[in-house]
C-alpha cells in the first residue's frame, strides 16, 4: 500500500499556483489511515515522550492518536483566541505578515519531552515557532514528525538541529 496514492493534488488551491495536497482521501480510508498512524508511531520507537503537540488544524488528525498510543498527553496548538485559559503564544513570520500559535500555560512543564506533529512541513515557520515555544517553556523537543514534507520549500532548513521525520516527501 502506497500512502501517496491516497493524497489528492488540487491545483490552484487555496490560490493560483499552489498545488494543495489533500489528505482527506487518506483519512477516509480505514486501512490507509491505520497504516499512516502506524508508520508515524514507528518514527517514535525508542523515544520517551511525555506530550504530543498537534498543530492546528490538520495536525489534530493524528496527534491525539499518537499521544494515546504513546501514553502521553495531547496538547492542541491553536491559532490566537481559540483557547479558553491563560496561554503562552509564539509569533512567526508568514509570506505577508505574521501569525501566532498558542498553548495553555499549564500544558508544558520543565523537562517535558515533546513530540510535535503536523500534517505538512512546508517552509518550516510553523514548526519552528512551536519548537521555540516548547524550548522557551523548558520542554525538550525530541522530534517533529509530519505526514507530508514539501522538500522543495526547504522547511528542514528552519528546523536544523531538531530530529525530523516525514512519511511522504514531495
Amino acid at each position: 500500500m502506497n500512502l501517496r496514492d491516497y493524497i489528492t493534488e488540487v491545483p490552484n488551491f487555496p490560490e493560483k499556483g499552489v498545488s494543495f495536497k489533500d489528505i482527506t482521501p487518506l483519512l477516509e480510508d480505514p486501512q490507509g489511515f491505520a497504516l499512516a498512524a502506524d508508520q508515524l508511531l514507528d518514527f517514535t520507537e525508542g523515544l520517551h515522550i511525555d506530550k504530543v503537540v498537534g498543530i492546528e488544524s490538520r495536525g489534530f488528525f493524528f496527534a491525539p492518536l499518537l499521544a494515546h498510543r504513546l501514553n502521553a498527553g495531547f496538547i492542541p496548538a491553536r491559532k490566537p483566541g481559540k483557547l479558553p485559559r491563560k496561554i503562552h503564544s509564539q509569533e512567526y513570520e508568514l509570506e505577508y505578515g505574521t501569525d501566532a500559535l498558542e498553548i495553555h500555560q499549564a500544558s508544558i512543564s520543565e523537562g517535558d519531552r515533546v513530540l510535535i506533529h503536523d500534517d505538512v512541513l512546508a517552509t518550516g515557520g510553523t514548526a519552528r515557532a512551536m519548537c521555540d515555544l516548547i524550548d522557551n517553556l523548558g520542554g525538550v523537543v525530541v522530534q517533529c514528525n509530519f505526514l507530508i514534507e514539501l522538500s522543495f520549500l526547504n522547511g528542514r532548513d528552519k528546523l536544523e538541529g531538531v530530529p525530523l521525520k516525514s512519511l511522504i516527501i514531495y
